[in-house]
């Protein structure tokens, strides 16, 4: 290891422009972007990629291109950063955003705008402000130890701008494919969301082949650039896992329960007559939840060492930094002044403990979540740091962070319960998600935080210029992917009488519930104000089962509100498909499942602990059990796109020859792909928005403009299978197909064709 001091890009004894009003602004803009798209993904699959690099990129070519356009200077290396800096807290934020926020609807609460929009911007914030005392124990002590890959390769992106040697022409071209193509499939419906063939038949009343599964591929250019910049190593253990639970424990669900006369809990139906979704629903989402569960606890076992090596060397060379701070006055070692940020974070948490629709208060109850936040938000922050510097942003276990938070603060609820000290009731299980909450953004914003004050440190920033821009990127980002949150939403939830039909007898006590009315969809225009009615998933009713009810006078049922997030009507009154337009919202489940699970004191522990025991194999066989665990949890439809993009991955890798884990984070391809991800998913968002017109929307019908769907029914009926077959995938692997060529004659151009 050199012994050198390190020498930035930009010296310390320069002065050129840095926190200026433009690339802040930018900044922002573009850090809201890349979060509306990041909240899309994580809602759809559990997770995103890092923003910092497409960010730095698009920064470069855009200030580049408005200099040659004005005539005005061009913009300096250290205000590039301030764009990146600014630019990724968007990403960080809705990842976190995303994983906790949809689970109060399965615990019977709104998602509603002071909800998250408090825990949104005061957690982000808060986690920005626990990571600044880190910075010198982390990014100047650790200097050369601590690698920061992510953070590293900005640096040189942004170099490489300021020396003229990069360019975002392939995140546009990739954003505008992505756009187009999401949009023809989605608006114009010219073809289908996804390819699917049954992997059994019925032949003279008997099944041939493996019941109740089906090969399917959602042909999402988003996930199709996920899949690519992940790598071929974690895609492969993602499907891997899909594998295993559509085409091998499904398909045995299946087939050992059709004999049976009683519905098997959790389920309430036969087996025998579930649908593949509907065993994926009773029975897979539990295993699921268990392998996640233990995934992200093994995970942080696995980095046990380095976190109790962290949170020591972080007070030690805290210490340290503060008895010798004074005499160091670098503009590169100027941070916020500790008070400011020590005020700052205990009136954040004040404020929350002040909001009363998070469950904190002033009360017993509010200070012990107050102390668990502070306890939580600094210990994790310290080891999404510490883990940022080890193996990057994009590989940090947030979730695994964030089970571990939910589990200990359910623990101590629980404890305090057993004492006689609170009471376990609804609220008391907002509080526990509130906590959580709060830690998972702040985890989040710190570890980008710290990857952020990296690449600064490489090329020569003023730590306190970066500090500013990050909380302003955390505070704008944070407003946006909210609302972008509740949009979606609020645009996808289905209203349906159809579902209440057999409740029009139950009368419930109205006493007490608020009102609201139809928001969207089909029965928009009727103006009447009803109760609202929330069960969660675990309270139940003799009346009705959980949900979203809007009750008239009387209280009697009139609307089923199926949410876009974690809903489960298929079909709406008029017969129309609505599946396409719900989010899986991956691991959200697992939040409720352990709140529920741990307070209530029940929990379907036989599939957990098979889920539990798988992860355990997995780590035991050296195979990363995360993944894998997200693999169970998602549809085998989503898994399958991902692979598909990390195979190009490796076909192009293999090409030039590239060893494993020295990929090029800045390459065309992936920039490309980062393209795909931006454009796909912020289409998806604004066709989302649409959905409130739907009569317009569903005007634009496949099967009237090309008849692909007809003509496949008619086939199918014939019992031309394999005509049936291309009629009704064909157009849409075709599609498919033609965006991942281009990602591979992209990634396997010579170098400098391919960027100039």
């Amino acid at each position: 290891m050199s012994s050198e001091p390190h020498k930035p890009f930009i010296s310390d004894d320069q002065s050129i422009p840095e926190l200026t009003w433009f690339p802040v602004v930018i900044g922002a803009l573009l850090g809201i972007v890349f979060g509306a798209s990041s909240i899309y993904l994580v809602l759809k699959v559990g997770l995103t990629v890092s923003a910092s690099i497409p960010v730095a990129v698009l920064s470069i070519t855009l200030f580049r291109a408005f200099s040659a356009i004005t005539g005005l200077r061009k913009t300096t290396i250290l205000e590039n950063n301030i764009v990146q800096t600014t630019g990724s807290a968007g990403e960080s934020l809705a990842f976190a955003v995303g994983l906790i926020m949809p689970a109060l609807l399965l615990l019977g609460f709104d998602i509603d705008v002071v909800r998250v929009m408090t825990i949104s911007v005061f957690g982000g914030l808060l986690g920005i402000l626990l990571m600044i005392p880190l910075r010198q124990a982390f990014i100047v002590k650790q200097h050369g130890k601590l690698t920061f890959p992510e953070g590293r390769a900005c640096a040189e992106v942004l170099i490489a701008g300021e020396k003229g040697g990069s360019t975002a022409s392939m995140i546009f071209s990739g954003f505008g494919l992505g756009f187009l193509y999401q949009a023809g499939m989605q608006v114009f419906k010219f073809w289908g969301e996804e390819a699917s063939v049954p992997l059994f038949a019925s032949t003279a009343g008997k099944t041939v082949g493996l019941k109740g599964a089906a090969l399917s591929i959602e042909v999402s250019p988003s996930l199709l650039g996920v899949g690519y910049i992940i790598g071929p190593k974690i895609a492969s253990i993602m499907v891997a896992g899909g594998v295993l639970a559509y085409l091998v424990i499904a398909p045995m669900i299946a087939t050992f329960g059709e004999g049976l006369t009683a519905p098997l809990e959790p389920g309430t139906k036969l087996i025998r007559d579930m649908e593949g979704k509907e065993i994926r629903t009773s029975y897979i989402l539990y295993i699921g939840a268990g392998a996640v569960a233990a995934g992200g606890i093994l995970s942080m076992l696995k980095a046990m060492p380095v976190i109790l090596g962290a949170v020591f060397t972080s007070f030690r060379d805290l210490v340290a930094s503060r008895n010798s701070g004074g005499a160091n006055k670098l503009r590169t070692d100027t941070d916020l002044p500790i008070p400011l940020v020590v005020t700052a974070s205990l009136v954040l948490v004040a404020l929350l403990m002040a909001v009363p629709q998070l469950g904190l208060g002033f009360g017993f109850t509010g200070l012990v979540g107050a102390m668990m936040i502070v306890v939580f938000g600094f210990l994790f922050v310290t080891v999404a740091s510490r883990l940022t510097g080890e193996i990057g942003s994009s590989s940090n276990p947030i979730s695994g962070m964030t089970v571990a938070t939910l589990l200990l603060t359910c623990l101590i609820l629980l404890a305090l319960d057993g004492f006689g000290w609170i009471t376990i009731n609804k609220e008391i299980k907002l509080t526990a998600l509130t906590v959580a909450g709060v830690v998972c953004i702040a985890s989040s914003n710190g570890g980008s935080t710290a990857q952020a004050l990296k690449t600064g440190h490489l090329v020569g920033a003023t730590p306190r210029s970066q500090q500013i821009a990050i909380l302003v990127g955390a505070l704008t980002s944070a407003l946006v992917v909210g609302l972008v949150l509740l949009a979606l939403n609020e645009a996808n939830t289905t209203y349906s009488k159809k579902a209440v039909e057999a409740y029009q007898d139950v009368k419930i006590d109205v006493a007490g519930l608020a009102k609201d009315h139809v928001r969207s969809g089909e029965y928009s225009q009727d103006k009447n104000q009803y109760y609202v009615l929330n069960l969660g998933r675990a309270e139940i009713d003799k009346a009705v089962p959980p949900g979203r009810y809007l009750l008239n006078e009387q209280g009697t049922p009139v609307y089923l509100v199926d949410p876009a997030i974690n809903g489960s009507l298929k079909l709406d009154d008029q017969g129309k498909d609505v599946s396409k337009s719900k989010f899986d919202a991956p691991k959200t489940v697992l939040m409720q499942l352990i709140i529920d699970g741990i307070l209530d004191r029940r929990l379907p522990w036989g599939l957990v602990l098979i889920g539990v025991v798988i992860a355990i194999t997995l780590e035991l066989s050296g195979v990363a059990s995360l993944p894998f665990a997200v693999g169970v949890y998602l549809p085998l439809a989503a898994s399958t796109p991902i692979f598909v993009g990390g195979m190009i991955r490796w076909l192009v890798d293999r090409y030039h020859r590239i060893p494993e884990g020295k990929e090029d984070d800045s390459s065309p391809s992936v920039l490309l792909s980062s393209g795909y991800i931006a454009g796909g998913a912020i289409a998806a968002v604004l066709i989302s928005f649409m959905n409130f017109n739907k009569e317009w929307f569903n005007s634009f019908d496949r099967s009237s403009w090309l008849g692909w769907e007809a003509k496949s029914k008619e086939l199918s009926a014939s019992g031309d299978l394999v005509q049936a077959f291309l009629y009704s995938n064909g157009p849409a692997l075709a599609a498919f197909g033609f965006l991942a060529l281009v990602l591979l004659v992209v990634g396997m151009l010579p170098k400098k064709s391919a960027t100039a």
